[in-house]
């Protein structure tokens, strides 16, 4: 094989063994012309050219492959020209990158970098590839989006697999010019890959998966969204060659089916945590999450059309799901009465459910799985139309000694009737209560509730208009723990009476009250918060009908040291409370006034130079 002359004198770039090049390339080894005299020869001074890029790509190649691996050397090349920069990045790093972990820009205990939008380039690939060597290697790249013009493609993937083998996680959103080339030069050179997350990638199909699972057996995290190459014979491998799968996320994946699902469920014995969510799967897939997710702590399930009553009740009478921890379930016609029952059964850990949407799920439902249920400390209720007072009366009753938290959101079956309490106990473990927008809550219900749970200590009534103050006293009076949060926002026909109350009652334990657009709260309500309220630090009284007075009641308190305030939309404080904002600008981080249009632009400006350490929207 041909060898380079090494030149002698101060000229000399080389000693020792030759260097070995690639098959000459069609384009001439030297571009400018030559005139000989006697034993020498004479360039002709054509163009101030630096000599070195006269040199062909191969050359260059063998001259870069022998600067120091990890070595600032590459990235100083790699700064010189893009021709440069391609080439370095076509040269494979080494086989095992130590991993640093004290870099600033991970806190996993290795090197990050995220490529968004117009950043989102082959060329940065290539300079991330380069230049990450000398810093312990590249663990985790996300890609969101691309350039539209000269977007990421499967020749900066292949730069990232060359120069980056330390590479534990890759996660690519949004990026249609990525195919299986790029995926799978990837698995070839990134052997160490823990976690792949690809979203949106309609160029990838199942020989990617393929490449990955038969290259990365460390992959213990997969995600798949709306992937629509990817089928059943790629999850297929991942079942055989990936044994450390402990999360699974598939989603708007329309080729996938049974067959893959099944495979992948019964052969991860280490999965944790599994969510399917829109797709063609039916009764045959949950069977098999039942009977072989032994150690499945998480399980969400969403948009499952074709999944009936029978698939959950197998699900949950085969009696595998005993370490389920979490359940989500939104959207599945299949959840029915009978189906949460089995759950309940089935599922003798399960502390915290989620349903949404789910329209055949009835008191009865509820009741049987809260009588059922041994271990239930989160119960969250979204859009289930069928459930009435009754049910929510009865799933706290039921749960009198475990449930900690319990949150109804637009639960339009709910109605502020209440006949007869004999059947209902007290549930003095709970400890949270969120009930928004269910237009049918009212006081009398609010006030049954705070009878029945003693020991609240967070409370959401945000969008309860119908809630007076006759039933938001009633919890109030009751509550024996010491509320800390406190959201009323929206609940219009809350009043002073309320909020001092409140304020006298539980000012040694309040740190955060929203009474956004309560329009009957006024200057005696802050007033009462200054003098009892010594550990609140985050206060939104937004349209509210409160004055200047108001703020210079905040600001002559000696016990009160807010950190957040939002005055948004109070139209009666104007700038005559300048002096005393900035005087509680010692503790305030954040300060909303926008919309408050009594107070002037110049009064803002002065008030931001002031309170420079805080945030202030205006």
């Amino acid at each position: 094989m041909p060898t380079l002359v090494n030149y002698s004198g101060e000229d000399e770039f080389f000693t020792g063994t030759p260097f070995v090049y690639y098959p000459p390339s069609k384009r001439s080894r030297i571009s400018a012309p030559f005139v000989f005299s006697g034993e020498e020869f004479v360039q002709k001074k054509q163009h101030q050219q630096p000599s070195i890029d006269i040199l062909p790509d191969e050359c260059l190649f063998e001259i870069f492959r022998r600067l120091p691996a990890g070595g600032e050397e590459k990235s100083s090349c790699a700064s010189v020209t893009k021709r440069w920069l391609n080439l370095l990045s076509t040269i494979r790093g080494e086989e095992s990158i130590e991993v640093v972990s004290e870099d600033v820009e991970s806190n996993d205990g290795y090197l990050t970098r995220c490529l968004e939008g117009k950043k989102a380039t082959d060329n940065r690939l290539a300079a991330i590839a380069v230049g990450n060597g000398n810093r312990g290697g590249l663990g985790k790249l996300m890609i969101r989006g691309s350039n539209a013009v000269r977007g990421v493609t499967d020749a900066g993937m292949s730069s990232i697999a060359r120069g980056c083998p330390s590479l534990r996680v890759l996660s690519v959103w949004n990026v249609s010019t990525i195919g299986d080339e790029g995926v799978t030069e990837i698995a070839k050179g990134c052997r160490m890959l823990e976690t792949l997350d690809l979203c949106e990638c309609p160029s990838v199909s199942d020989k990617a998966l393929i490449a990955i699972a038969e290259n990365c057996h460390n992959l213990n995290s997969l995600s798949l969204e709306s992937c629509s190459r990817i089928g059943n014979d790629g999850l297929q491998a991942i079942a055989r060659c990936c044994p450390k799968l402990q999360s699974i996320t598939i989603k708007d994946c329309p080729m996938v089916g049974d067959q893959g699902i099944s495979s992948l469920i019964s052969s991860s014995q280490a999965l944790m945590k599994l969510k399917l969510q829109n797709l063609n799967i039916t009764d045959v897939s949950l069977a098999v999450v039942g009977h072989y997710g032994r150690n499945v702590t998480d399980l969400v399930l969403t948009g499952l059309q074709s999944v009936s009553e029978r698939g959950f009740w197998v699900m949950g009478n085969a009696q595998g799901l005993q370490k389920l921890n979490m359940f989500a379930i939104t959207s599945c016609r299949g959840v029915t009465d009978l189906a949460l029952e089995a759950v309940a059964k089935g599922c003798p850990n399960l502390k915290n459910l989620f349903l949404c949407k789910c329209s055949f799920v009835s008191d009865n439902g509820l009741v049987a799985f809260t009588k059922n249920s041994a271990s239930i400390e989160s119960l969250q209720l979204e859009e289930c139309n069928r459930i009435s007072q009754y049910g929510v009366l009865a799933a706290i009753s039921n749960c009198g000694l475990k449930l900690k938290a319990l949150s109804l959101v637009k639960c339009m079956g709910i109605k502020d009737i209440v006949s007869e309490l004999d059947f209902v106990t007290p549930c003095k473990s709970l400890r949270s209560l969120t009930i928004r927008n269910c237009p049918g809550f009212g006081s009398i219900s609010l006030a049954v509730v705070g009878r029945l749970c003693p020991q609240l200590q967070h409370i959401d009534l945000s969008g309860l208009s119908g809630v007076t103050d006759a039933g938001f006293l009633s919890v109030v009076e009751n509550c024996e723990a010491g509320l800390v949060k406190v959201n009323l926002s929206g609940c219009i026909n809350i009043t002073d009476a309320s909020v001092t109350s409140l304020a006298r009652l539980h000012g040694e334990t309040l740190q955060l009250l929203n009474l956004g657009e309560c329009s009957k709260v006024t200057d005696e309500s802050l007033a009462s918060i200054a003098v009892n309220c010594s550990m609140l630090k985050e206060l939104d009284v937004s349209r509210c009908a409160v004055t200047d007075f108001a703020i210079a009641s905040l600001s002559c308190s000696k016990k009160l040291e807010l950190e957040i305030l939002s005055l948004f939309g109070c139209s009666q404080v104007s700038d005559k409370s300048l002096p005393y904002l900035a005087d509680m600008g010692q503790t305030l981080v954040g300060l909303n006034l926008r919309y408050c249009n009594s107070i002037s632009s110049s009064a803002i400006e002065l008030l931001v130079e002031r309170l420079w350490r805080c945030d202030i929207l205006s």
